[in-house]
């Protein structure tokens, strides 16, 4: 790796770090502007809503300190990794999302590949019988899916693969109570997340497939692929040495920006599978007003994007070696 590409890696870094620091201010006054009061929910479960232990609430979380102090501890704690506690829970926020990361992380990932791949093999095909039926009954599907809202078309999976057909569960990550070990553990686990994964999927997949149809018909008419068939090369080489290799550039771009939107997504899906990762457990605290859970989950999320981001922006020097590496 050249010196060049650390001072670029470097110069990112410190670009997304202030990028956090930005988020992590308007989340907290975002959350604080929601209306709720933390200690009116938790005195709610403990069956006791008397004004004196609403206080002593308040002042066991320091919800009744100015809002500049509590903003002021808040990113006092988060310069040295310590998101506080869970107002229910009573453990670590950092532990919690850390132990829900890896359902997310699988799930999303998951999406992500499957999406990719199958939305750029679509487009190919669709731009390779451009004007054609296969390429009309392409649009109209990507179409669709991309039109269709995400809620309805798990729900829809679940009515039909798992209530009609009874091919695949319906909810959660692993059987419960089956206790599955070694390789039966991880077949369960496939099989749960099929629909979850094929759902948040499938709206992405659309995406790709018409952004790589365009691309793949604009690049094709370049002077560089006719000159490639005026060679006498054959039509798969010239499809995927030369207009696919450029016709990737935009693909890869928009992937690495839907890369961390796909956490959004993971809201929706997560609830509706009630598969156990930071976008249920996002939207459990949001109904509990856990200020420190919810700005928690929020950060984690924002540093996956600023992440993603910057791995896109390496990954496009790297495909596309015309550019050059810039702070």
């Amino acid at each position: 790796m050249s010196i060049q590409t650390l001072f670029y890696i470097a110069g990112r870094l410190i670009k997304g770090l202030l990028v956090l620091f930005v988020i992590a201010i308007f989340n907290f006054f975002l959350i604080r502007a929601a209306p709720g009061d933390p200690a009116k929910v938790m005195a709610g479960e403990a069956g006791a809503a008397d004004e004196v232990f609403l206080q002593q609430l308040r002042e066991q979380f320091g919800l009744d300190q100015p809002l500049y102090y509590q903003l002021w501890v808040y990113i006092s704690n988060l310069v040295q990794f310590d998101m506080g506690q869970t107002y229910r829970q009573q453990m670590p926020v950092f532990d919690l999302i850390m132990d829900r990361l890896p359902a997310t992380l699988l799930l999303t990932g998951t999406a992500f590949v499957l999406s990719l791949g199958l939305g750029v093999l679509v487009g190919v095909i669709a731009a390779s019988n451009h004007r054609k039926w296969i390429d009309s009954a392409i649009s109209v599907a990507a179409l669709v899916f991309y039109a269709t809202p995400l809620f309805w078309l798990a729900l829809m999976a679940v009515l039909l693969f798992s209530v009609f057909l009874g091919w695949l569960p319906a909810f959660g990550m692993e059987t419960v109570g089956a206790n599955y070990t070694g390789w039966d553990r991880v077949v369960d686990i496939a099989e749960h997340l099929v629909l979850p994964a094929m759902t948040l999927g499938l709206f992405f997949t659309a995406v790709y497939a018409r952004m790589t149809r365009t691309s793949m018909i604009e690049t094709g008419r370049a002077d560089f692929v006719k000159t490639a068939k005026a060679k006498g090369m054959s039509p798969a080489r010239v499809t995927f040495r030369h207009t696919l290799r450029n016709a990737l550039l935009p693909v890869v771009t928009l992937a690495g920006l839907q890369a961390g939107q796909m956490i959004g997504g993971a809201v929706l899906t997560e609830t509706v599978f009630a598969w156990p990762g930071i976008g249920r457990l996002m939207f459990e605290a949001l109904f509990q007003r856990d200020y420190n859970l919810l700005l928690g989950v929020f950060f984690i999320s924002s540093a996956m994007v600023v992440l993603f981001n910057l791995v896109t922006d390496i990954i496009y020097c790297l495909v596309d070696p015309r550019i050059e590496l810039t702070k």
